[in-house]
């Protein structure tokens, strides 16, 4: 294990000394008859050296404005958790740019740290799908440098609620019903919805698109009966936290449910790691302001987690999305 680690983590490094830096810009997609506006954040490949910058309180490191280097470049679209919003990666979405990869995050509408108006709904679980394929949508036909991304590579990064929403995006069919196992004992507002007798307004959207994923902490794992993620039949990279740091409810909680019914799965369990320890590493005005998604459980470095979480990433999306033509 040690020597996958000490490799692992060459293997960051080496990338690191070829790589450019990111590029980062604010981008919208217009309300319409399938949804309202979407805010977004898009990462790129970079010429120019980075700089720090200070976004509502996280310092990223990137370029912004940069003119994106490359052509033929994979897509890798971030779902953020439950009541999130686009920069809670940016420091992975940083290194997929680094590599040479776009990376195209957003503010799913209604389940933001904004805007929690429909925050645990079912309406959410139908629509946070559905906004993933307007994001690809929008990056393929409407963004501005559309002809430098390549429609046959495109992944997805998808965290706890977002998670979900990859695991759906990537073909799993989510069980939303009356009766489902463990929904009737659950506080989530969507099973009490489902219990109540109200019903998806639409089917939930999967998108063939998407040829690969990471998935983290998938939440709610339990509307994914084992006959439903059979027809996932993408390979998929799947990330546990540590259920010995449960005491908050969420670590540990869902990836183990789920391991044995995906067909094509590279699993890893991180050893005392906490559900935030995905997030990308706090600021000191972040600490203050949310202490439980920036602590870590007692020596946990959530920096050299992550430069492993993110070398073993690029190299499952170099793999399965296929290099530059």
């Amino acid at each position: 294990m040690r020597r996958v680690i000490l490799l692992s983590a060459l293997y960051f490094f080496l990338e690191l000394a070829v790589a450019n830096a990111a590029g980062v810009k604010n981008f919208d997609i217009p309300a319409d008859g399938a949804g309202p506006g979407i805010r977004l954040l898009v990462w790129t490949p970079c010429a120019e050296t980075p700089r720090e910058l200070d976004a509502r309180g996280a310092i990223f490191l990137a370029v912004p404005g940069c003119a994106v280097t490359g052509e033929k470049l994979p897509l890798i679209v971030i779902s953020h958790g439950r009541r999130g919003w686009f920069g809670g990666h940016h420091d992975t979405a940083a290194a997929l740019a680094d590599a040479g990869f776009v990376v195209a995050a957003l503010n799913h509408p209604g389940d933001t740290w904004r805007d929690t108006s429909r925050t645990d709904s079912l309406s959410v679980l139908v629509e946070r799908p559905a906004d993933i394929k307007r994001l690809i949508d929008y990056m393929l036909d409407s963004w501005p440098d559309a002809a430098r991304i390549d429609a046959r590579r495109i992944g997805l990064y998808g965290f706890s609620f977002g998670g979900y929403t990859g695991l759906a995006v990537v073909g799993g069919n989510p069980d939303l019903r009356k009766g489902l196992p463990n929904c009737a004992t659950s506080s989530l507002l969507a099973c009490k919805q489902l219990e109540s007798g109200e019903a998806p307004s639409q089917p939930v959207t999967s998108d063939p698109r998407v040829r690969a994923a990471v998935i983290v902490d998938p939440y709610p794992a339990f509307v994914f009966p084992e006959k439903d993620l059979k027809e996932v039949a993408v390979p998929v990279q799947l990330w546990s936290s540590d259920v010995a740091q449960n005491a908050d409810g969420l670590s540990g909680c869902c990836a183990a449910a789920v391991k044995q019914r995906l067909p094509m799965l590279d699993y890893h369990f991180v050893t005392n790691a906490k559900h935030f320890s995905f997030l990308a590493t706090c600021s000191p005005k972040e600490v203050q302001g949310n202490p439980t998604a920036c602590t870590d459980a007692p020596g946990f470095n959530r920096n050299d987690f992550h430069q492993q979480l993110h070398a073993e990433m690029i190299g499952f999306f170099r793999k399965h999305l296929g290099e530059n033509q």
